[in-house]
Order: structure tokens, then sequence, then C-alpha cells
């Protein structure tokens, strides 16, 4: 099949999902697309964009719209960018750094996991583009130390602290598959090698490029410490720490010395401490459903987050966009900007770095045509009225 003519078919984000779902092996696709439990929260996060209602205005002259903000000290050309996603080589062979080239191509940023498939040293050099790096805490705190000091040395822009995995949530799709969270080596059902055979290109695709292993914790440039002596696919998990604190980050922003994003933040009262204790934004997120089924949707605590934050620091909304209209809602809601994940996996799967560029085409056309049509003139001035009262 032909990846191009394939992706010109791709109208929307749930196209290049039933792409990407044809493309993959099952248990590839359902690691990607599954969540926590049932999934509700995950399905939430999407479907509570419907609940808030636009009310357009009308004789504006939208000719000319502008979408370029500031984030993290980062100038973009418009208020959506990559959130971190690991192990982006099990869905296309060039992984982390497709995405790093198509999110700089498109003027916006690439925010790199520490579970990433290429090393961030090598994601940095993939392209020009402002980067931001995903930490994450560990009982050994020099591992993340060295990781916070060969990003300084890798030039990334800022830093994101996850605070939402201080344990993993229970995904059933994986523990059916045989997959699980990074699960080396994985313990395969019989459909799922059933799967694998029937899709001979993506095993060719993987094979061509060799093995591959979570690469911050390798090599000569590796962390020191637990991370760097065990399999990452035991350590990883066995490391992450259920006891940190605030008193925690405090330490991690002072070292880090620029801007700094905490991840997973879902209550007013957390945003407050975060500007208490010097984060330039918080995300507000809940990972994608992929923790704790039956927590709140991204887009339902954003106003009260928003109203907590005040003017002390930026807040950007992660979670269930799959729409232009969704950023626009969020922004209205008074998000500054929106980060997305598996919008963008989907297009790596289907087509390496052309299928993010498609994914990031299809959300800023149709963002500047919601804005168009509600009458939006800039991103960064949306009148609190461009929302229904009722929400």
């Amino acid at each position: 099949m032909n990846t191009s003519r394939s992706l010109n078919a791709c109208y929307n984000v749930s196209d290049l999902r039933e792409l990407a779902h044809r493309r993959l092996p099952s248990p590839i696709f359902h690691f990607l697309d599954g969540a926590a439990e049932t999934e509700t929260t995950a399905r939430r996060n999407t479907a509570a964009f419907d609940e808030v209602k636009l009310v357009p205005r009308c004789l504006v002259d939208v000719e000319s719209v502008r979408t370029s903000t500031r984030i993290l000290g980062q100038d973009i050309e418009w208020p959506v960018f990559c959130s971190p996603t690991g192990a982006s080589r099990i869905f296309h062979p060039d992984g982390e750094l497709a995405v790093a080239r198509a999110a700089t191509n498109a003027g916006t940023l690439y925010s790199l996991s520490t579970n990433s498939t290429y090393s961030l040293e090598d994601v940095s050099g993939a392209s020009s583009g402002a980067k931001i790096f995903q930490l994450c805490l560990y009982k050994d705190r020099d591992v993340t130390s060295n990781l916070i000091e060969r990003c300084k040395r890798s030039k990334y822009s800022a830093l994101c602290l996850t605070v939402d995995i201080q344990a993993i949530g229970k995904r059933e799709r994986d523990l059916r598959s045989g997959f699980g969270i990074f699960g080396i080596p994985p313990k395969w059902s019989l459909n799922s090698l059933t799967s694998f055979a029937r899709h001979p290109k993506w095993v060719i695709g993987r094979a061509r490029k060799g093995a591959f292993s979570m690469a911050n914790f390798a090599g000569p440039t590796a962390s020191v410490g637990s991370l760097a002596q065990l399999d990452p696919s035991v350590t990883w998990k066995a490391q992450l720490d259920a006891s940190a604190t605030w008193k925690d980050l405090r330490q991690i922003i002072e070292q880090w010395g620029g801007p700094f994003a905490l991840k997973g933040v879902m209550s007013a009262d957390d945003a407050r401490r975060a500007a208490d204790v010097g984060v330039t934004a918080v995300i507000v997120s809940n990972h994608g459903g992929r923790q704790l089924d039956g927590a709140a949707a991204p887009i339902e605590v954003l106003p009260d987050i928003v109203r907590a934050a005040g003017d002390r620091i930026e807040v950007i909304l992660d979670g269930g966009i799959r729409r232009g209209v969704h950023v626009l809602k969020a922004l209205a809601c008074g998000a500054k900007a929106c980060s997305i994940g598996r919008p963008y996996l989907y297009g790596l799967s289907v087509g390496g770095e052309a299928g993010v560029a498609k994914a990031l085409e299809i959300l800023r056309t149709e963002l500047v045509l919601a804005m168009k049509l509600s009458g939006c003139t800039d991103v960064r001035i949306i009148e609190q009225n461009l929302i229904s009262r009722s929400y």
C-alpha cells in the first residue's frame, strides 16, 4: 500500500487511527491505543469536549488569524506541541527522531520521554528545533540528576517532570496481549504471535533497525546508578519513587535552573503548590487515561486550575484532543497551549515522519478553520464569552 496515497486519504485523526490499526500488529496497536481498566477515563477525555459549547461571533475580520504563541520560554507557530511518549520505535523504526523532525518542521516543540528508544543526545541532534525532556523521579536520585546534566549539555530548552506514575495503571489490553508495560521479554499470547505473522512489513522494518532498548540508560552516556546496571524492563518500574514529595521537586527545579513544567496536575490546590515551588507551567493531564480509571477529564478541571494559577504560571492541557476545535475550546477555557500524544503516534505508525506531519497538519488546519468560524483572530487573546456560560 502506498503510504503517501494512504495519508492523503486521511482527513482527520480518526482516519489515522484506523489506518494505524490496520498497519500494526494487534499487541502494538493496543499498547498505543489502550488505557487503564475499563478505559472510561480515556474515552471521557475526548467526550468531555462535547460539553464545552462555543458561542461564535459574526462580522469579524478573520481573513488572517494569528496562531503563534510562547510557552515554556519558546516561541511556537501554533499552540499545540508533542507530549512525551515512550518506546516510539515500536511504532516506526525512526521513532523519536521522526517525531522531533516533524515537530520542528511544524513550528512547534517536541517533548522526549525518559523511556525513549533513541538517546536524548541523538534526538537533540536530529533537528534544530527546541525540545523538552521528560523526567521521572527515581529512588536513586543520581539517575535523575545525571539526566538533568545531560539535558543541559544537549541544550534542551525545558524540563517536564511527570508526577502521576507513582504506580503503573492496570492496562488490561496489554495484559491480554502479553506485551505489558515495556515488557522485556514479552509473554506473547497465541493471538499476538499470529498477529505479528500477519504483519510482515512491520516485522521486517524492526528487524532492519535491530533490537532497541531504553536508550537513555545504555551506552557511555547512560545515567549512573541502578538503572544503568540492571535490566531496564524491570528497573524502570522498580525505581519509580512512590515516596516523592514537593521537597524533591524543589531540588530538581534548582538543579535545572530553567523553564520547568509539572505534568499530571489535576487539582487546583496542586497548581497553587506548583506555583509556590517555582514551576513555569503545569500540564493538566491524567496520562491519557492510562493510570487512574475514573479520574476527571483534563478539560473538566481546566477552568478551576486556570483560576488557581492566575498569572503566576502557564497552564497547558494534555489529553483527549482529536480535533482542532478541541484546541480552541481548551484555549477558551484558559489554557495557553495543548499537547498531544496518541494523534501523532497514529501518524508515526502509518508513515513515520510524514505521518506525524500529517497529524499535525490536520489539527492545525482544523484549528485555523475553527478560529475563523468562531470569530477568533488571535490564540493569545480569546474572549471569555466564546464559551457558553452554562459550562
